[in-house]
């Protein structure tokens, strides 16, 4: 694979000799790819889906595709990307983004046959600085062992008891190498979350699911049905009650997403006009009410939660834990593999505000893994970097 063909932006083909072709391709023939088996052997998240692009909003976006003939179509492509791009004021040029992509084979042991292309596809774009999201993990923390790890100040990375994925570690070893530089310190610096909580499907039964849960949670949705919570896929029409259940659960959690109820409905609409029911708003009503709602976003064998919002009263008829688990058996019955319940944070210091997030979440019987986070690279040249260093220096002021 160490020959390939990059096509620029004129359509024009440069050749080393036969290999992989990197191109733009359109946004059927993208969806087509990740619709295949290889497609979704490479477990493509929803942020590399081409309706992502309809919801972000400042940016343009590319998709490009790799492959020994991407114009042959979907049977002719073995890895594809969204890029997003977003201009740096005051210059023509512009910052490139692939949030959790790209979409390729990271066993691959020869990367520069696709990363090369890619980088000079991008330079010849405008881009001086490329941001990557590479999907293998890199450690994986059994819940028993995050229970016996909490303490007063302690973190992730105080539990050794861990699963160290080797092909995450090489893949991290490949991109440094290369001049790669990973985002951030260890649990920050990185847009989308490093820290991940997965709860494993496959192979397992609705009663082990059950089994699963420990035994605050098997109360909790037992107390929820017997007060009569009902579990219902909404609409685009409640998501405004969504917004407002949100706003009361960032005041209470002290957390701030910082969207809008137009992004929401903007996501909702993008990714469920690409494949209906791609997304949906799951609601839990009690005496007719609304107590709490969550989004659910479904790609290949992956199911993610993506955010959660309930009410300040009648939290005793746990409205969140009936939503969690019909959510779950929706997972399960659609075929997925694992059900994603996406950022935890790195504190197991029981008196640290955000614990209690990680402790909802381990009560599911799932694991938190740490992602390889994302990784940067300026593009070659004195005013690349420049433009680079002030990128940085703008992102931290806002």
């Amino acid at each position: 694979m160490s020959a390939l063909l990059v096509t620029g932006r004129d359509g024009r083909e440069d050749s080393t000799g036969p290999g992989i072709r990197l191109a733009p391709v359109d946004a059927v023939t993208y969806r087509a790819f990740l619709g295949s088996a290889r497609g979704v052997a490479l477990g493509a998240g929803f942020l590399q889906c081409p309706s992502w692009a309809a919801v972000k909003e400042g940016w343009r976006s590319l998709l490009l595709g790799w492959g020994p003939d991407p114009a042959a179509g979907p049977a002719g492509l073995t890895g594809v990307a969204l890029v997003l791009l977003r201009q740096f004021p005051g210059t023509r040029r512009c910052f490139a983004y692939l949030p959790e992509g790209p979409v390729v084979d990271w066993s691959d042991p020869e990367p520069d046959a696709w990363l090369e292309p890619l980088l000079e596809h991008l330079r010849g774009a405008g881009a001086f600085a490329v941001r990557i999201g590479p999907s293998p993990a890199y450690r994986t923390w059994r819940g028993g062992a995050l229970k016996a790890g909490t303490g007063p100040g302690r973190r992730l990375a105080d539990v050794l008891d861990c699963e160290v994925d080797p092909l995450g570690t090489a893949v991290a070893e490949r991109l440094r190498a290369r001049g790669w530089r990973r985002c951030g310190g260890a649990d920050d610096g990185d847009a989308q979350p490093r820290h991940v909580f997965r709860v494993p499907l496959a192979g397992r039964s609705p009663e082990e699911l059950w089994d699963g849960l420990n035994q605050e949670w098997r109360r909790n949705v037992r107390r929820a049905r017997k007060e009569g919570v009902e579990v219902v896929v909404g609409s685009a029409a409640e998501l405004p009650d969504f917004f407002r259940l949100l706003e009361v659960t960032e005041r209470r959690d002290g957390f701030r997403l910082g969207r809008s109820l137009a992004y929401y409905q903007r996501q909702y609409a993008a990714l469920n006009a690409e494949e209906p029911g791609r997304m949906k708003l799951c609601l839990a009503r009690h005496r007719g009410e609304i107590l709490a709602a969550h989004t659910m976003v479904a790609v290949g064998r992956r199911v993610w939660y993506q955010t959660g919002a309930s009410a300040d009263h009648r939290r005793e008829v746990r409205p969140s834990n009936a939503l969690q688990w019909r959510m779950l058996m929706d997972a399960h019955a659609s075929g997925a593999q694992v059900y994603d319940m996406r950022g935890v944070p790195s504190t197991l210091d029981p008196s640290d505000r955000s614990y209690g997030l990680l402790r909802w979440k381990l009560g599911t019987g799932g694991h938190v893994v740490e992602t390889l986070g994302e990784w940067e690279r300026p593009l070659g040249g004195a005013t690349n970097h420049a433009l680079y260093r002030a990128f940085q220096a703008y992102l931290a002021r806002r």
